[in-house]
């Protein structure tokens, strides 16, 4: 086989790759994430377009990379974590199973071990995802109905409750005030809130993103003793990545509603009340919002991980 994925990693000098291939990633897939975030978790945006005209109007460009400097400064451990699980987990399945840990994974053992790796992940990207939707979704309309505001406005005024906006409702100065705010009202166990969606999204999530790339790699390289060409790996990356944001974008919808939720009252009890709830008030179209956006942020994102991954680590081999 041809790319790493399909056999286990054993560079120990991980971190340069995983700083450069995770920090472009992150800059290159921030601002289309934001549009997801804000369709998937808002109000009153009527498509794609009007989200971004929106947020630019409002808060120029710089609203498009509201809550980056989070997953920014992560990342590098983030993806230390997840990849080195990723590779262990093969090794072991390998030897295991077959007796030898650098044998090149079967399809099964590269299933078992992708959608492990998922459920790993989400011990390190909830908190991380949950303040990066919280700096997201801060400049959005307060709705009246979360404010319980009803009870409260004399009859026969003509303000429209819904979609009231109060100015400058600002929670958070930043990562760190939103982590200790969140700790202080909500404890240890509200960072991570929406972590059970998030395994729904990652768990089968992080299959369709290794196994398809493992499979575009090696149909995208004919010559099998070879590495697979530049061209090839940022083929393979974006089409993997394409395919695992949308086949996650339900999961996703409910894992950002969830995170974005009880910034000033919570409404949603758990995962099954947000999927009921969202499904009553907006038909099951609203588990595909964000389908499009996802499909096109996955491609440049991935292909661009994956891409400064396998160049970085040729160039540092080469040292």
């Amino acid at each position: 086989m041809c790319c790493f994925y399909l056999k286990p990693f054993q560079s120990n000098n991980t971190i340069p790759f995983f700083l450069s291939a995770g920090a472009s990633s992150v800059v290159v897939g921030h601002p289309l994430d934001t549009v997801k975030t804000r369709l998937q978790a808002g109000k009153n945006y009527k498509n794609t377009l009007h989200c971004i005209l929106s947020i630019y109007r409002k808060e120029t460009a710089m609203g498009f990379f509201k809550g980056m400097s989070f997953p920014l400064a992560s990342i590098t451990v983030y993806n230390s974590v997840v990849f080195g699980f990723f590779s262990n987990i093969q090794r072991l399945i390998n030897k295991y199973r077959h007796g030898d840990e650098r044998r090149p994974c079967s399809m099964l053992d590269l299933t078992v071990a992708s959608m492990l790796t998922g459920l790993v992940s989400v011990g390190l990207g909830a908190p991380v995802d949950l303040v990066k939707i919280r700096l997201q979704m801060q400049t959005q309309t307060v709705l009246a109905e979360n404010l319980h505001l009803a009870g409260h406005v004399p009859s026969g005024t003509n303000i429209p409750l819904r979609s009231m906006d109060i100015p400058s409702r600002r929670l958070y100065r930043g990562p760190v005030h939103c982590i200790s705010s969140i700790l202080q009202t909500e404890g240890l166990q509200g960072l991570y809130r929406g972590a059970g969606a998030m395994v729904l999204r990652d768990v089968p999530g992080y299959a369709l993103y290794f196994i398809p790339y493992a499979i575009f790699c090696e149909l995208l390289t004919p010559d099998a003793s070879s590495g697979p060409h530049p061209c090839s790996i940022w083929l393979a990356g974006g089409l993997a990545g394409s395919i695992s944001w949308v086949t996650a974008t339900p999961a996703d919808v409910v894992k950002s509603r969830m995170q974005a939720d009880a910034q000033v009252q919570r409404k949603y009890r758990g995962i099954l009340h947000c999927i009921v709830h969202s499904y009553k008030t907006e038909g099951a179209q609203v588990f595909f919002r964000g389908a499009s956006v996802n499909a096109i942020r996955g491609f440049p994102m991935s292909s661009t991980m994956f891409l400064t991954y396998e160049l970085s680590l040729q160039f540092f081999r080469s040292l």
